[in-house]
């Protein structure tokens, strides 16, 4: 069986901003500290780093950064995704063109497209730009769920190459599995259930709440990936609640609060996401000193 093309925890960066720009010498160190973690790649402006509200050209700088601050040394996945296919193409080619590993496309937005439609916005990426894509399913956000059979017809190109699942569906996996063969790679977009997708036959997770306790998650994740499954379940006990806490306020408000803590940004969102609440935070600090964080 061959290697996923991607494996472990990749977390999904948040985007730190200081009086009301991005915070770039922020941004690095907390690559360098996830490297430093142990974590097995990155995701620069996904959902977690705010890319609903950077500029096409804060967007860019960002993966730029994380790529230029990598340096090979851990895959870096750009998100890539919008609700229009063309400048979908476009965030694509420019994360080829920085040198980015792959890019992470959610299922367009607000339009609400049919099976044909998702089909075929991806298949004009994959027709576009030769650079590994994957699937970004998450209905919660987008009104949108993209079938496991439009995957199956998606999973023959060869620029479309997995998913990342944030349904929380177990069963998704071992379908997918069964149609999309051993090479799709099946990454959890769910911290709290990533430990039962991976037993399904996932490969890793892109997580939120490494950005806080990368240590930990690594350990997780590789505890998972060698079958470990007593030394995983100790991890994720020390871990449920933060992946829980992280998500009591409006994403990634509680994520950048934990890290305003702990000395490394600023905790600073853009609107119309607000500051954590003062109700959250004392949860957020709880769950932290659980995790080891703190």
């Amino acid at each position: 069986m061959s290697q996923p093309l991607f494996t472990g925890v990749l977390t999904a960066l948040i985007t730190p901003f200081r009086r009301g720009e991005v915070d770039e010498s922020a941004f690095v160190e907390l690559v360098e500290r996830q490297i430093a973690g142990g974590v097995h790649g990155l995701v620069p402006v996904g959902t977690t780093g705010e890319s609903a509200t950077l500029s096409h050209e804060e967007h860019r700088r960002v993966v730029e950064l994380c790529v230029q601050t990598a340096r090979g040394r851990v895959p870096v996945i750009a998100g890539a995704g919008s609700n229009a296919t063309a400048e979908a193409i476009d965030l694509v080619r420019h994360a080829k063109a920085v040198g980015a590993d792959a890019a992470l496309m959610v299922t367009p937005y607000y339009n609400r497209p049919s099976q044909e439609g998702l089909y075929r916005h991806y298949a004009a990426v994959n027709e576009a730009v030769e650079l590994p894509v994957l699937v970004y399913n998450v209905p919660s956000r987008t009104s949108v769920d993209i079938h496991n059979d439009t995957l199956a017809r998606l999973s023959v190109l060869p620029n479309i190459v997995g998913i990342k699942d944030a349904t929380g569906d177990l069963s998704r996996p071992s379908l997918q599995r069964l149609t999309c063969g051993e090479d799709w790679v099946m990454l959890s977009g769910d911290d709290p259930t990533a430990m039962g997708y991976i037993a399904h036959g996932g490969h890793g997770c892109i997580s939120v709440t490494s950005n806080v306790a990368p240590d930990a998650c690594a350990a997780f994740y590789n505890a998972c990936l060698a079958g470990d499954f007593g030394t995983a379940r100790y991890w994720q006990d020390r871990l449920i609640r933060l992946h829980k806490a992280l998500f009591l306020d409006a994403s990634p408000s509680p994520t950048k609060f934990a890290l305003a803590h702990l000395g490394l940004c600023a905790d600073e969102a853009r609107l119309p996401i607000a500051p954590c609440s003062e109700t959250v935070k004392p949860q957020v600090l709880a769950a932290m000193r659980e995790a080891g964080v703190v």
